[in-house]
C-alpha cells in the first residue's frame, strides 16, 4: 500500500513538473511573440517616418523655376560704324521654363528686355502659360532689336572686336506650383543672361544665364 502511495505520489510531482514546464514554454512562446510583434512595429514606424522625410525633401519640396534663353539666332542684321554706331536686326529666340518640381507650375507673362551695354535695344512678351512637372516648356519667339545710337565709349573696341555684347533680362516671371492637385505655393523667377553678338557671322554665341 505505501509503494502505491508513493508511486502516486512520484507520478503526481512528475506531472506537475510537466505542466509547469509547459506553462513556462507556453509562456515563453507568447513573450516571443509580444517581442516579434513589436519589433515589427517598430520597424514599420521606422521605415514610414523614412518615407515621409524622402517625401518630404523631394516630392513635397517646392523649387523656383528657371527661366532662360536656350538659343538664339539673328536675321537682316546691319551694323554701323565707329562714326555712326547703330545696329538692328531681328532675334529668333528660343526661351525655357524649367519646372523642377513633382507639380505644374503655371505662370503669367513677362517681358524680356534685350539690352547693348545698359541701353534697351528690343523687347519680346511671354504669354501666361505652364510647364508641366519635371519638364521644360520652350518658347519660340521673335522681335526686331535696334539701337539708333549709343554714347558708350566700348562701342569702337566692339566693332573692332567684331563681338557686340549683349544681355537679355525680364520683369518676375510669377507662377503657382501645384502639388498633390490641391496644394499651391508661388514662387518666381527672372531672366538673367548674357550672350555675343557676332557680327562677321551674325550669329549669337557664349549664352549664359544665372
Amino acid at each position: 500500500m505505501a509503494d502505491k502511495y508513493g508511486a502516486a505520489a512520484v507520478n503526481g510531482l512528475h506531472k506537475s513538473d510537466v505542466e509547469s514546464s509547459a506553462a513556462a514554454n507556453s509562456e515563453e512562446i507568447r513573450r516571443k511573440k509580444r517581442m516579434k510583434y513589436l519589433t515589427y512595429g517598430i520597424a514599420f514606424v521606422v521605415f514610414q517616418t523614412i518615407v515621409i522625410v524622402i517625401f518630404s525633401l523631394t516630392i513635397m519640396k517646392v523649387k523656383g523655376p528657371k527661366f532662360r534663353v536656350r538659343s538664339a539666332s539673328v536675321e537682316n542684321f546691319s551694323v554701323g560704324s565707329s562714326n555712326s554706331p547703330s545696329f538692328n536686326g531681328s532675334f529668333n529666340c528660343q526661351f525655357g521654363v524649367k519646372n523642377t518640381n513633382f507639380g505644374q507650375y503655371k505662370y503669367d507673362s513677362a517681358t524680356v528686355t534685350f539690352a547693348y551695354r545698359g541701353t534697351n535695344v528690343g523687347e519680346a512678351i511671354v504669354s501666361k502659360s505652364k510647364a508641366n512637372m519635371l519638364s521644360t516648356k520652350k518658347i519660340n519667339l521673335s522681335t526686331e532689336f535696334s539701337l539708333p545710337s549709343t554714347t558708350s565709349s566700348e562701342w569702337s573696341n566692339d566693332l573692332s572686336s567684331g563681338v557686340l555684347p549683349l544681355t537679355a533680362t525680364s520683369s518676375r516671371l510669377n507662377g503657382k506650383v501645384t502639388l498633390m492637385f490641391i496644394m499651391k505655393k508661388k514662387k518666381s523667377t527672372q531672366m538673367n543672361c548674357t550672350m555675343d553678338l557676332v557680327t562677321a557671322t551674325q550669329s549669337i554665341q557664349n549664352i549664359k544665364c544665372k
